[in-house]
């Protein structure tokens, strides 16, 4: 979309870099509301999401494929449970492929990047890379989120946003276990 142009009679401007970041819970949770509001707007969406198996029916998922939102999976499951660590960078090098191929399209206003932070923390994906990347092939009209714990400095020095889910309380500290359609 040019900027200049309208959607829903509203002026896009400059695309904006937002990482949700921190410990507590809601990173993914915020994206995914942004993504609803963008795609009520009738914006084009896209979700990459790393980590999670692709074999997964959360909630999210289910949600999306109902409303017709394209969305992607990256990975073999959570990482402290994987058995071969090689095979999840793998897949998280595969998901950022895709990723690079989604955003230098044109085709979106909206690509989430879910649990991104994680290929690189783990140094599957070089933050060096992935920054000079975006600089240089984003559209400049694009929102980008990217989602995960320890965002690293880099890529919260390029973003326009960014917030930390910060813990106070949480139900696994009474040992209230994860519940469908809250936590999955």
């Amino acid at each position: 979309m040019a900027k200049g142009t309208t959607v829903a009679g509203i002026e896009m401007r400059e695309g904006l870099f937002i990482v949700h970041t921190g410990d507590g819970k809601g990173k993914s949770t915020a994206a995914f509301g942004t993504l609803l509001r963008a795609w009520g707007r009738g914006m084009r969406v896209c979700v990459i999401q790393f980590l999670k198996d692709s074999t997964g029916q959360w909630g999210e998922i289910k949600a999306a494929r109902r409303l017709g939102i394209e969305w992607y999976t990256s990975g073999d499951g959570f990482t402290w449970l994987s058995k071969d660590l090689n095979e999840a960078a793998e897949h998280a090098c595969w998901g950022w492929k895709l990723a690079k191929e989604k955003i230098a399209s044109g085709n979106y206003d909206l690509i989430i990047l879910d649990e991104f932070t994680y290929p690189l923390i783990y140094r599957w994906v070089d933050v060096n890379e992935v920054i000079d990347w975006l600089v240089y092939h984003r559209p400049k009209d694009l929102h980008l989120i990217v989602t995960g714990r320890s965002a690293p400095k880099e890529l919260i020095a390029q973003a326009d946003l960014v917030t930390e889910m910060k813990q106070i309380k949480h139900p696994y500290q009474r040992g209230i276990p994860g519940q469908a359609g809250i936590e999955f």
